[in-house]
This record gives structure tokens, C-alpha cells and sequence, in this order.
């Protein structure tokens, strides 16, 4: 694993944002599929298996990536706790990212509903047909992406604070563009 210098490099930045995008949008998506009736129902959980698929494909081409690649050391100065709270977050976001996309496919694979994406891609089922395992799936699924939501809001957090507060170069490593003036 090489070290990237003191920033993150193009394809990790990019890879980054794009999932940020995705997996935010797919929050909402996730909140309004589940609080409709709608006839708007069917595109958003058409859309919600697609952009879940979507994820987990980039996760996996991420963490990749980052083995590849590696990652900018942390700043000398940060506290040991705070090393430590970083590198589990990390591992925390890279295990939602795979594990929610393998959840929801395990879910409707349990409960023998077809997995069609845009463009009528129809994936396999990976589990047989089975109520109990629909509705564990189905609460894990559920429960996670409130757990992916408050890591996510605890993340800007720290990179807010690593911005403003510490301005220790940390949020400029993954920041999409370069940094065009210097810190005080």
C-alpha cells in the first residue's frame, strides 16, 4: 500500500463524492419509498435497487482503491482517540456501504420478490424464499440506514471540524478540488 502525499488521489476524491452523492440520495430515496403508497412507489424502489447495486459495485471498486492506493497519513497532532475514531469510522462506512446493498438483495431474494434494475437488468436471487429471514433482513436493512445516517452526520461533523477548527489539512485531503489558498 503507497501513500498518496497529502492528498487523497483523483480517482479516491472522485470515487468519494460520487458515493456521497448516491448514498445521501439514496437516504431519501430509502424515507420516501417507505412513506408512500403512491403510484410513485414502483420508480422509487426501482430506482433504490439500482442505486443500491450502484454502491456496491463503487464500494468494492473503492476499497480497491484504497488497498491500491492507500490513504494521507493523519495529522502527528491529532489525539490518539481521535486516530482511533477516524480509522473505525472508515471501516464502519466501507462495512455499510457493502453490507446495506447485500442486505436489501437478501431481503427480496428472501421474499421471492424480483430483483429488476433500470434498464430491466433482473439480478439472481442469493438466498431461497423465507419469511423469517424477509423479516430479519428486512429489520437489518431498516435499522442500519438510520445507524448510516447518524455516521454520516457525525462524518461532515469531523470533517466541519477539521476544517474550521483544526484546519489541519485533513478535510483538504479528500477535498474534490485543489486547495487554492493556504491556511493561517
Amino acid at each position: 500500500m503507497t501513500s498518496p502525499g497529502p492528498r487523497f488521489t483523483a480517482l479516491q476524491r472522485l470515487l468519494h463524492w460520487l458515493m456521497a452523492i448516491c448514498i445521501i440520495s439514496m437516504l431519501f430515496i430509502g424515507v420516501g419509498m417507505v412513506s408512500t403508497v403512491m403510484p410513485k412507489y414502483v420508480p422509487l424502489i426501482t430506482t433504490h435497487k439500482t442505486l443500491g447495486m450502484a454502491i456496491l459495485v463503487l464500494a468494492l471498486l473503492r476499497l480497491g482503491v484504497r488497498f491500491y492506493s492507500g490513504a494521507p497519513a493523519l495529522p502527528a497532532d491529532l489525539p490518539e482517540p481521535m486516530k482511533l475514531a477516524a480509522r473505525l469510522s472508515h471501516y464502519l462506512f466501507y462495512a455499510l456501504m457493502i453490507a446495506m446493498p447485500l442486505l436489501g438483495w437478501a431481503m427480496l431474494s428472501t421474499a421471492d420478490y424480483p430483483i429488476v434494475l433500470l434498464g430491466g437488468v433482473r439480478l439472481p436471487a442469493i438466498l431461497p424464499r423465507s419469511d423469517t429471514l424477509h423479516t430479519l433482513f428486512w429489520a437489518a436493512h431498516f435499522y442500519l440506514a438510520f445507524a448510516f445516517f447518524a455516521l454520516i452526520l457525525v462524518h461532515i461533523a469531523a470533517a466541519l471540524f477539521h476544517l474550521l477548527v483544526r484546519r489541519d489539512g485533513v478535510f483538504e485531503a479528500m477535498a474534490p478540488l485543489n486547495p487554492t489558498t493556504p491556511r493561517d
